[in-house]
């Protein structure tokens, strides 16, 4: 049962790396959290956006889950407040604002609705970053990047949005306020330049290589350019020019089968002819987009997700050059993006349920630079509240009403709802509800999240980076694998670095799931790269941070012990859903799919999350938060 990756989730999925050896070179180098004096504490101090350091899954936020779902502990005795909602919303990502906000308009203003979240901050992995230097706020995010059109999602996820103030009229704003050169932000006639190690510094070759892959604009000069066998720069120019079938000793029928069954890795080297040393130029793009590299992608999903081959496929090339026109050419009117991403959607969904957070703000056009007051989200004289640092470790119907146990801050505590929807991770849930059955608790533990980290480092300014003549680079042979500038967009506000010489932030992108050929399923090498990250600390990532950067702007008098001053890093272990994948996972019958058996209403209490949808798309979200919420109420 193979998601088929569209069009429009190409650039959606880049809202979606190996880790490093310790570098002795480095083991000096100072330390740059500059964790911000904005602490939980009192409301007037609490504002996690500023954090730097280690975040997304930051200390606190995992343990309590983890010793229930590992282990089966919790607490066994809570304090019962004396607080009783009509829904209690646990997660506070997409799907659970979204629940919240359906069920708001559908019960009227004045119901009483909670959400929890284990976090620090609402938004899942929509996460703001925020840094303020030399008098200037710079923007970045730490997860959820793009939006599309809401007339190319469905009526319910695309009215949320209007709803938002982010109709047609806002993206074609945005459209306006991207510059031509920012590709992150759907401008595709941006350059993207292949960073590779040449000797002891990292060469960046421009162009625009996503281009390049397919045969267009002078790929040839650019192969040239890499610092690799010549007989493989050969492959690599008769592959992405199509200047034969690989498949050409197979019938039709044969072809059909072999990029259906065959890895896209184990084409390039069995027909291609390419080394093991050379594919990685190829995976980099698949890494940051999918989580897993071409091993684990058929021959045709790696080729729908946008990777080359279009033109080397006989019979097919028609077809997949269609695609490639499609992914390549058109998408530039769909895909926007905020500076600091999706969190500014989260943010737009918050201040309209809780206005007292950002009294001022006016919406679409200043929710970038709107100070929000963390102290108004949990206040007890309004009707809807966000509770963050709060975990669920119980949820079960007892009589007429649902009584959910939750840990803040090591304080145990019970509060009960009419409903409950569970915008959590899938494979909690059996934990949280020991009462549902065998098939439901297995059709939730299916599924592995893709991690992934988004790194954001502060600049005291961007000339080096400037001398890339890039806004973006991937960099196949490093732990992270797309090197970027921060959003440079001006919507909902933001001023972006007017030059060179003003502070900048670099956003770096990796998957740590590993791309070396390791056997299993994806989901097994999925529960190994979540296993990376949690192993590796914060100064590990500093560290591979500080080498990759110096190789690539070394040479333009970079110097990452002056230049660097904040690190930022939003490690996220349980990140964008699982979907099926045609190497692993069979065809279900309509109806018996895992996450169909999954995310079945279970009495007064309800499933939303991308999960449930095996998309791991913001529409997706909304799509299942809607369906929960009718189920509670329809």
């Amino acid at each position: 049962m193979a998601i088929q990756i569209t069009r429009r989730d190409l650039l959606n999925g880049m809202a979606i790396g190996a880790v490093g050896a310790m570098l002795p070179a480095y083991a000096g180098a100072p330390k740059v959290r500059l964790e911000s004096s904005m602490r939980p504490g009192g409301p007037a101090t609490y504002y996690p956006p500023t954090l730097t350091g280690m975040r997304g899954s930051h200390a606190g936020s995992f343990e309590v889950a983890h010793a229930l779902a590992w282990q089966g502990q919790k607490p066994d005795a809570y304090e019962s407040l004396d607080e009783h909602y009509d829904l209690v919303v646990v997660g506070a990502g997409m799907s659970g604002l979204a629940a919240a906000w359906y069920y708001l308009k559908k019960a009227g203003p004045e119901a009483r609705v909670l959400v929890l979240d284990n976090h620090d901050d609402f938004g899942g992995h929509a996460k703001r970053n925020e840094f303020h230097h030399k008098d200037r706020m710079i923007l970045s995010l730490g997860g959820a990047q793009n939006l599309d059109n809401p007339s190319n999602y469905g009526d319910i996820a695309g009215s949320l949005l209007i709803d938002l103030g982010i109709d047609e009229a806002a993206i074609a704003k945005m459209a306006a306020n991207t510059p031509d050169d920012y590709v992150l932000g759907g401008k595709l006639g941006g350059d993207v330049g292949l960073t590779v190690p040449d000797g002891d510094e990292h060469l960046t070759i421009g162009g625009h290589w996503l281009k390049f892959f397919h045969g267009r604009g002078d790929y040839q000069a650019g192969v040239r350019d890499l610092p690799i066998p010549e007989e493989q720069k050969d492959k690599l120019v008769a592959f992405f020019g199509g200047e034969k079938d690989f498949l050409d000793d197979l019938s039709l029928t044969k072809k059909w089968d072999y990029v259906n069954n065959t890895s896209y890795n184990q084409f390039l080297v069995d027909r291609v002819g390419l080394s093991v040393d050379t594919i990685p130029i190829l995976n980099a793009h698949l890494l940051i987009l999918n989580g897993p590299s071409g091993w684990n992608h058929t021959v045709l999903e790696g080729i729908l997700a946008g990777s080359p081959g279009l033109r080397a496929m006989g019979w097919l090339a028609d077809f997949v050059d269609s695609i490639g026109a499609m992914l390549l050419d058109e998408l530039a009117g769909d895909i926007r993006m905020f500076p600091d991403g999706n969190a500014s959607v989260a943010r737009l969904l918050v201040q309209k349920m809780i206005p007292g957070v950002a009294p001022g703000m006016k919406g679409f056009e200043d929710v970038a630079i709107a100070r929000f007051n963390y102290g108004a989200l949990d206040q007890a004289d309004q009707s809807t509240r966000i509770r963050l640092n709060s975990t669920a470790v119980g949820v079960r119907e007892v009589d007429d009403y649902v009584q959910i146990d939750y840990v803040q801050q090591g304080k145990p505590l019970r509060i009960t709802a009419n409903h409950c929807v569970l915008a959590c991770y899938n494979n909690l849930i059996p934990a949280l509800c020991p009462e549902m059955s065998d098939a439901q608790k297995s059709g939730l533990g299916y599924g592995v999240r893709i991690p992934f980290v988004y790194a954001n480092i502060l600049l005291e300014n961007g000339r080096a980076f400037s001398e890339l003549g890039v806004q973006i680079t991937q960099c196949p042979y490093d732990p992270f694998q797309w090197v970027s500038a921060a959003p440079t967009v001006t919507s909902g506000g933001y001023e972006p670095p007017r030059g060179p010489d003003d502070p900048m932030v670099v956003f770096m992108m990796a998957s740590p799931t590993p791309a070396d050929g390791t056997e299993g399923t994806t989901r097994d090498l999925l529960r190994l790269g979540r296993h990376k990250i949690y192993a590796s600390t914060f100064d590990d990532y500093e560290q591979q941070i500080r080498e990759q950067l110096q190789k690539m702007l070394g040479k333009y008098g970079f110097n990452h012990e002056a230049d660097i001053k904040a690190i930022t890093v939003n490690r996220i272990p349980h990140g964008y859903a699982y979907w099926y994948w045609g190497l692993d996972d069979p065809e279900w019958e309509e109806g018996q799919a895992p996450h169909e058996i999954g995310r079945q209403q279970f009495g007064r209490i309800s499933i939303a999350n991308t999960d449930s949808e095996v998309t791991p798309l913001m529409n997706a979200a909304f799509d299942a938060a809607h369906r929960a919420v009718e189920e509670q109420t329809g």
